[in-house]
């Protein structure tokens, strides 16, 4: 392989080590402006897209020690890196694929492992990190809510209780007078 080949797959295998996802797409039909505005909604979530030759990419990935997906390398094939969280960058391929009927996904590698595209749209339907956090928190939080409701009802019944025959002893006394 000659020296500035080397340099390519060297460079792009030291970028699929440092990314925690490698989402794999077909960029067939797309023109520039189409691969443009991918580009810039990806820089939105954290990530990069980049056009790589199928030979070079094979052998990235065995040099990475990343598992073999030969069989799906085939045709114009995109990879798409990141530094964050690969959730948001899957629903952004997925809504582009579906508005504008290009860049499907081919597979993805997340920690190294294959993901299926039909795993990495399920992925990509999963509400954003924050909702989820939320609603762990709210998960969490029930129970102890309820268990504090639980402690302080004796208590609230009893100030009831004692309201009721305050204002019950009241009424009288305004009866007499």
């Amino acid at each position: 392989m000659r020296p500035e080949k080397a340099n390519i797959v060297s460079d792009l295998s030291e970028q699929l080590n440092r990314s925690p996802f490698i989402l794999v797409t077909d960029y067939r039909t797309m023109n520039v402006n189409d691969f443009s505005e991918l580009r810039s909604r990806l820089a939105g979530a954290g990530a990069e897209m980049h056009v790589v030759k199928n030979s070079f990419l094979k052998r990235a990935i065995s040099d990475a020690g990343l598992p073999a997906v030969e069989e799906q390398l085939s045709g114009q094939t995109a990879i798409v890196t990141g530094a964050k969280d690969v959730a948001p960058v899957a629903k952004i391929i997925k809504n582009f694929a579906k508005e504008f009927k290009k860049a499907a996904l081919k597979i993805g590698l997340i920690d190294k492992a294959i993901v299926s595209t039909k795993d990495l749209e399920a992925l990509a339907d999963l509400p954003s990190r924050e909702i989820l956090q939320g609603q762990l928190l709210g998960l969490l939080l029930s129970p102890a809510t309820k268990l504090v409701r639980l402690l302080n009802e004796p208590a609230a019944s009893l100030a009831r209780l004692l309201n009721a025959k305050a204002q019950r002893e009241e009424k009288p006394a305004e009866a007499r007078a």
